[in-house]
């Protein structure tokens, strides 16, 4: 049952137009969700937080450019009791993490059924979280446990290859993951050790003997 007295206002911010018009003919079928803007970057996500006081906002992990993951902290600091759903083709485990540790309260992945999405909506507007069946319990677990401000062993992997002078793209083909993932592991690196630049990852590593494990 809903806890509003209105239609559940959702606010949508995609940089793909042909994303938020099927999101909107999605929801226009449900009478007690409301789509009351709309924006294609982050600058126009946080003007409709002003503008429309929406109580979700579906939100991909990059628009455009921008990294969206990384505007959560702002977002909610602005609006504390807004509910940010990600809608994203990303399901890969850093970027959940992450997600999840700036304050995301649902992840749904563009491949879900539309009525995940109705589901998804209610649940994050009504204070619960809700995360997509194709992320695995074991992601969940760690952020539970509080695991988010510790270095992973695929960070750790990125970081020596990084250091040791190997390109992003290089990283990724030598890993097996997306160039997407690579970059995320190297943005939760910098948040959580505090670096800026390879300078800086090259001297962590040293100091942390990280360099003669890579051969």
């Amino acid at each position: 049952m809903s806890v509003f007295t209105g239609p559940i206002k959702v606010a949508l911010v995609d940089d793909h137009h042909i994303v938020r018009e099927g999101v909107k003919a999605i929801l226009a079928a449900r009478p007690d969700i409301e789509v009351v803007g709309e924006a294609s970057d982050l600058a126009g996500a946080f003007a409709l937080l002003d503008r429309v006081q929406p109580h979700v906002m579906v939100l991909d992990v990059a628009v455009g450019k921008e990294d969206s993951l990384s505007a959560l902290p702002a977002l909610k600091a602005r609006r504390p009791d807004l509910k940010v759903l990600i809608l994203t083709m990303h399901n890969d485990a850093e970027t959940v993490r992450q997600a999840l540790a700036n304050g995301a309260s649902g992840y749904l992945v563009k491949g879900a059924y539309s009525s995940e999405l109705d589901i998804a909506i209610r649940a994050t507007a009504g204070g619960e979280r809700y995360l997509h069946s194709s992320i695995t319990t074991q992601v969940v677990d760690d952020y539970l446990r509080g695991n988010a401000d510790v270095v992973t062993a695929r960070e750790r992997e990125v970081l020596v290859l990084i250091a040791n002078g190997r390109s992003a793209s290089d990283v990724s083909e030598t890993l097996g993951i997306s160039a997407h993932t690579v970059r995320r592991h190297l943005a939760n690196l910098r948040t959580k050790l505090g670096l800026r630049g390879r300078g800086a990852l090259l001297r962590y590593a040293l100091g942390h003997d990280l360099l003669r494990s890579s051969n």
